[in-house]
């Protein structure tokens, strides 16, 4: 096997990691990082979009070319919250909002620039269709 290329370690991933999440958080109010600000996996984010359901999310970036997951493997095809993530605290509808990002060596720059053109967009259609979120945007105003 081809010895590892240290610019796609961890480090690396890390870093286009941060790139994805502070780009997003930058674009898109009422979201955030689930387990940010802990150690965690380099290739690895969770982010929640309230007031938007995480498998809409998901269906509206894979129909652009963005692959992410609203849910574990293990969970596939379940309707309830992730447990790992309302065990961290998050109510059931946060955790019903988050999806999960998986980066990898081959993940470029572009694609992570690609991903912060799709991600923004898909959230604010989902919660121009949203009938909590309008309620909170009046409440706001």
């Amino acid at each position: 096997p081809a010895p590892l290329d240290p610019a796609k370690g961890p480090t690396h991933l890390a870093a286009l990691r941060d790139r994805l999440e502070q780009g997003i958080l930058a674009q898109v109010e009422e979201c955030g990082v689930n387990g940010g600000g802990v150690a965690r996996l380099s290739n690895t984010s969770n982010l929640y979009f309230d007031h938007v359901e995480a498998e809409a999310l998901v269906i509206a970036l894979d129909l652009k070319g963005l692959s992410v997951s609203g849910g574990s493997a293990c969970q596939s095809g379940a309707t309830e919250p992730s447990h790992v993530l309302t065990a961290m605290g998050l109510t059931p509808a946060r955790a019903r909002a988050s999806i999960r990002f998986s980066l990898s060596k081959l993940t470029t720059e572009e694609e992570v620039d690609y991903a912060l053109t799709l991600v923004p967009t898909a959230v604010a259609r989902l919660r121009d269709l949203s009938p909590t979120w309008h309620k909170a945007v009046a409440a706001v105003a």
